[in-house]
């Protein structure tokens, strides 16, 4: 085990571990800290109190927190955090003059004032060096420009999904999982991909969040169409609720041509469980499949 403190360089981001200092046990969630980084010191929030991880969750070599951040470490980070709104503006006029087709979506200043990156999204390569140029000569400081995909722009802004609430990749997702075909699949959900895709257009973060029950549940409940037993026969399972683990069943009556539907607790029904676990579907393998289903 290693002893570790946890931080996030900005809220709802990923957490990285740091080593702690002689004075980091006393450091509580939400103490803003120093820490060191590849790119020299940078300002973070304290997510996780010194505390103890596995070794195979370290990734080499383990930087250290500096220091608790003081009144001049906080000035100097607020007066970064407020200088971003005119370098966006500055920036985007920029692109525009040398007519560039990129998208601008969001900058940050160095916590040392040594560089500045900006991100922004293209459909294809963008030769920017005479905008580097003038962006150089005008904040004075090294200039970096990074391309990010349409998952992490939406990370990066931010919005609401169409469920009604904040994008989970923005607010409670720090990590873009892989998500597939299959988890919409194992939660029985409509291949539809104006319901299933989230507001970058790839399929809802949520999917791979919730994944893991539907999955465990799956292998409980009965399949659509598998013959049961109830306590009131044999019949048939039309629908399937995982999450009141209850199935409903159609009881065909023939000597009185009746038929019926009931609901049933799972654990009522006698049916066959699978025991193999299926193939596993990357999300390439359906490619066709979606295609067919936009167009």
């Amino acid at each position: 085990m290693v002893k570790v403190t946890g931080v996030t360089f900005k809220e709802g981001g990923k957490v990285y571990y740091f080593a702690p200092n002689k004075d980091s046990a006393e450091y509580k969630r939400g103490t803003a800290v120093v820490v060191e980084t590849a790119n020299g010191p940078e300002y973070a929030t304290v997510l996780i109190p010194c505390s103890e991880v596995e070794e195979s969750k370290i990734i080499p070599p383990l930087r250290p927190v500096l220091r608790i951040a003081s009144s001049k470490d906080r000035e100097n980070y607020k007066k970064n955090k407020d200088r971003k709104p005119e370098a966006m503006r500055i920036t985007q006029e920029k692109i525009e003059k040398h007519k560039l087709d990129m998208k601008l979506i969001d900058c940050e200043f160095a916590f040392d004032g040594s560089k500045v990156v900006f991100f922004y999204s293209a459909p294809a390569r963008v030769d920017f060096r005479e905008l580097v140029k003038e962006l150089s000569s005008t904040f004075k400081t090294r200039i970096e420009l990074r391309q990010i995909g349409i998952r992490d722009e939406i990370k990066m802004m931010g919005g609401i999904s169409p469920c009604g609430r904040e994008c989970c990749c923005s607010s409670c997702m720090p990590d873009l999982n892989k998500v597939t075909i299959k988890m919409a699949k194992t939660q029985g959900l409509s291949l539809n991909p104006g319901k299933i895709s989230g507001l970058c257009g790839r399929l809802m973060c949520c999917l791979a969040y919730e994944n893991d029950y539907y999955t465990d549940a799956g292998k409980q409940v009965p399949k659509i169409g598998a013959e049961v037993g109830t306590p009131d026969g044999r019949g048939v399972v039309v629908n399937v609720n995982m999450l009141k683990m209850q199935a409903r069943v159609r009881i065909e009556d023939k000597q009185k041509d009746i038929m019926t539907y009931h609901d049933y607790p799972v654990d009522q029904l006698k049916f066959k469980r699978a025991q193999k676990p299926e193939r596993e579907e990357k999300e390439e393998d359906l490619g066709d499949e979606m295609k067919e289903i936009l167009d």
